[in-house]
């Protein structure tokens, strides 16, 4: 039983929190935020992102108040799921799985876009998407190092499949209990 609810507010929690890890990432990428899907995480996002506008200013480009909500939110998810298990951790133990839950969340949003990425790269080449486009927007950001580095071979680009093999060397080395993973 408890392992069913810490997975209901894990996942329930997790994608509101994407919602705002999007919006920050959008805004950093400068992706199109007049594409439907961007209009709808701007409609979400907007009850807790629009007032602490008023108390967080943005700084060179950074959306500081979303990255202000986002963490604040992970602290909550993070403390509910530290109560469901009955496990109370110092204030540094506390920052620092909050730091690597948002790090995983964001590890983990980047594995799905790219392989959603890809996938639609096969079936419609060429052809415009709203999702295809927001993913493009938010994916050729950490595609292109890699594509420098490492140029096609036949025609045949490997730089998603070197990202995604990075990326889940990253998330192994996280050091999440399973609770918070």
């Amino acid at each position: 039983m408890q392992s069913a609810l810490i997975f209901l507010v894990k996942t329930l929690t997790d994608l509101y929190l994407l919602a705002y890890l999007l919006r920050f990432i959008m805004q950093w990428t400068r992706a199109d935020f007049f594409n439907p899907f961007g209009e709808a995480i701007v409609r979400i996002t907007n009850p807790l992102v629009v007032p602490a506008r008023r108390l967080v200013p943005s700084a060179r480009g950074i959306d500081l108040p979303t990255l202000a909500v986002l963490v604040l939110l992970e602290a909550l998810a993070t403390l509910l799921l530290l109560a469901l298990v009955g496990i109370s951790v110092p204030v540094g133990l506390f920052v620092y799985f909050v730091v690597l839950r948002l790090i995983d969340l964001t590890l983990w949003f980047y594995t799905f876009a790219i392989l959603i990425y890809v996938i639609l790269s096969w079936i419609g080449p060429g052809r415009y998407s709203p999702a295809g486009s927001i993913l493009s927007d938010l994916v050729e950001p950490v595609l292109r190092p890699v594509r420098r580095v490492v140029p096609p071979i036949a025609g045949l680009d490997l730089s998603p499949l070197l990202v995604l093999i990075v990326i889940q060397f990253v998330v192994r080395l996280l050091d999440l209990p399973w609770f918070l993973r």
